[in-house]
């Protein structure tokens, strides 16, 4: 008789099996096939996000691949002797997630550092800041980041007179929540020789006092390169930290998969490290940087990355173009002018004539474009880009893809399925906010708001959408992703206002942007992103079913195991 393990106690079981045989772990028939799984779930409603969106009942797994999906009777075959048997009890099993847009090294390393992530006022800014200074004695920069512009208000520009009172003896700099903008005290400022008389670089500001000219502390976009040449690098062994503090994280929230959407010779070597020890639990598409001060001469530089750090876990054939910046300090790019700000219309990165014959030239040498276009000009070069190159190269299939879509002209909707461009959203950010509501609304108006993350409309049009969390600009929790995509609220009960409510989707639709959908963007929907036989055993179990709470309930979802390649990564060890 077939001896089955319960549900709870595999989470012991896992950590045994990892160090005795599998027929320690579990007894069963022989009177399988001749080639019996390693492991067996069994009872429970796993998902599959098959095409037609089938619920099977038992998986199979076979070394790091799915050997059977169907029913607790048709899996009974695949039972031998040795083979582990799991009782799900019921529970949902799904495909793992992927991440399609992320920064898993640096972000990693911000959480290592000076983390104001967590924090939601000033006080508590000069709080952390404070402590940090005084636990780190020894650091020659106070480095770290995560504040948000709406502390600050209009602009987000924070003084650099907060630091000098809390660090006025070392050079301090910290990031924004976002990345796109930068705060330093005075004696950083000094280092890096910035003066009010600096020029702004053509592709951002420095912040100045309107009255005085003198430095107010904040670098917008390309001003921050400035400074950040003089900040000492990361060291191989403080990314590889990084990297796993991340990988950890991502595995206790399902995700096996990513796309990191800024990666340069170190990273590539921080992935090779972790890979060489046997230590990348990731599939990871690696989007090298594109730098918007030169030209299609670095395209071979980019190739030569790809051939050496293209690796089983690692694909370096994606590069990464911001072509603006953000809303919150006025350099995302746009086609009307601000109503705040002078009257700009923002920033666009890269001459957009320049853009076309760069994705032109890219796509011709088999790279898939990832662009960063936060405003409709912005997403309407991209889209021109894109546009350009196919009819130039023909349709190649690369699989290019626009990240953040905040406001897209509608104009543009149908661009997105008849130029086969996947829409990649962070569906956190579909949510009114302090940034949408005392940011965003006062500087573009209402009518410009309501154009904002439009994924109903953008779905309907037949194209594909894939989801990312951006993190650490925010929370990489995909259960608060997918809550406040099929809500358009605060998916931690924020009291906010429902934000277009038209542009809800279904919850069917957000997992498959999470998981079919984001493989596809990754190059990798032929082995992952759908839980049938022959893929990866790349899998989640959950301690609910989605599809059978409130959406209100999605965000309280918790994974107890992820497995990446039929092995376990991930055993909550809260579960009860």
């Amino acid at each position: 008789m077939i001896k089955v393990t319960n549900f709870i106690n595999f989470y012991f079981l896992t950590i045994i099996c990892a160090l005795f045989t599998l027929n320690s772990c579990s007894q069963s028939s022989s009177n399988g096939p001749q080639e019996s799984a390693d492991t067996v779930y069994l009872n429970g409603r796993i998902y599959t996000v098959d095409k037609t969106h089938s619920w099977a009942e038992a998986v199979a797994i076979k070394g790091d691949s799915i050997s059977f999906v169907g029913t607790d009777d048709g899996v009974k075959e695949f039972i031998g002797d040795n083979t582990k048997v799991i009782d799900l009890q019921g529970r949902m099993m799904m495909p793992a997630m992927q991440d399609s847009h992320i920064h898993p090294i640096l972000g990693g390393i911000e959480a290592l550092s000076c983390d104001l992530n967590a924090q939601v006022t000033l006080e508590d800014y000069k709080n952390v800041i404070a402590n940090y200074a005084k636990e780190n004695p020894d650091l020659d920069w106070l480095l770290g980041g995560g504040w948000s512009m709406a502390v600050f208000g209009a602009g987000g520009a924070p003084s650099k007179k907060i630091l000098d009172e809390l660090v006025p003896d070392r050079p301090v700099y910290l990031t924004s929540r976002d990345g796109h903008s930068g705060w330093a005290n005075s004696l950083a400022l000094e280092i890096a020789g910035i003066t009010k008389d600096t020029p702004d670089p053509v592709d951002g500001i420095i912040d100045r006092d309107p009255e005085t000219g003198e430095l107010v502390g904040s670098l917008q976009e390309g001003a921050m390169s400035l400074l950040q040449k003089f900040v000492p690098p990361p060291s191989l062994e403080k990314r590889i930290a990084g990297l796993e503090y991340t990988i950890n994280m991502l595995h206790s929230y399902g995700i096996t998969s990513i796309q990191d959407a800024s990666v340069d010779r170190p990273d590539f070597e921080t992935y090779a490290a972790l890979e060489k020890e046997n230590k990348l639990t990731l599939h990871v598409v690696a989007a090298q940087w594109w730098e918007r001060d030169k030209g299609t001469e670095q395209i071979e530089g980019f190739k030569s990355l790809r051939d050496e750090f293209t690796s089983d876990l690692v694909d370096a054939s994606s590069i990464k173009i911001m072509q603006d910046g953000v809303l919150e300090n006025y350099t995302a790019a746009m086609l009307e002018p601000y109503l705040e700000a002078n009257g700009t219309k923002g920033i666009p990165m890269v001459d957009p004539e320049m853009l076309k014959k760069a994705v032109a030239k890219l796509d011709a040498d088999g790279f898939q474009v990832h662009f960063h276009a936060i405003g409709d000009a912005a997403i309407r070069q991209s889209l021109d880009a894109i546009e350009y190159a196919r009819n130039l190269n023909g349709p190649l299939g690369h699989r290019h893809h626009i990240a953040h879509l905040q406001v897209i002209h509608p104009d543009d909707i149908p661009r997105f399925a008849a130029l086969d461009v996947v829409a990649n959203f962070q569906p956190y950010w579909a949510a009114a906010d302090e940034y949408i509501m005392d940011l965003n609304l006062p500087a573009i108006g209402e009518e410009r708001t309501s154009w904002m993350y439009p994924i109903r409309s953008i779905e309907k049009t037949g194209a594909t959408i894939a989801f990312g969390s951006d993190w650490s600009v925010s929370t990489a929790n995909p259960f608060l992703e997918i809550e406040t995509a099929v809500t358009r609220l605060g998916a931690l009960g924020e009291p906010y206002p429902e934000f277009t409510p038209n542009e809800r989707i279904s919850l069917q639709s957000a997992i498959d942007a999470f998981t079919i959908n984001a493989a596809f963007v990754n190059k990798q929907d032929d082995k992952t992103g759908s839980i049938e036989v022959g893929k990866l055993a790349d899998l989640v179990v959950l301690n609910q079913n989605m599809f059978e709470i409130n959406p209100d309930q999605i965000s309280d979802t918790k994974v107890l195991i992820t497995l990446f390649g039929g092995k376990s990564v991930y055993v909550n060890p809260d579960a009860n």
